[in-house]
């Protein structure tokens, strides 16, 4: 399992650093924080006031994923760049995708 994201009983949850006013909404790949923990780095083109930028976010990891965007939301750290995301569903299917995800993004 990468270390960007975690299994849970009915999901999982992933660690994502948003950039919002982008030019452009994309996944950039997978980051390290100096202490060592990975996180997702996205990028959306929303700006980060009333939930702007946390909705275009589930709505990117929906989109690149292939998945139904209700089964994604923010979970944690809504006023923060470091967000926990968590999406609802088979987790062996959403693990694979997210692998699959990283891959295709090194």
């Amino acid at each position: 399992m990468s270390g960007f994201f975690r299994e849970c009983r009915d999901g999982v949850e992933l660690h994502v650093r948003l950039t919002p006013k982008s030019p452009r909404d994309t996944i950039e790949g997978v980051e390290a924080t100096a202490d060592g923990r990975s996180h997702l780095a996205a990028r959306v083109r929303a700006v980060p006031e009333k939930g702007a930028a946390n909705a275009a976010l589930e709505k990117l990891m929906a989109t690149a994923l292939g998945l139904p965007k209700k089964t994604v939301s923010v979970i944690a750290g809504g006023t923060s760049r470091l967000k926990t995301v968590r999406i609802a569903g088979d987790v062996n299917e959403i693990s694979a995708r997210l692998d699959a995800l990283a891959q295709a993004l090194r």
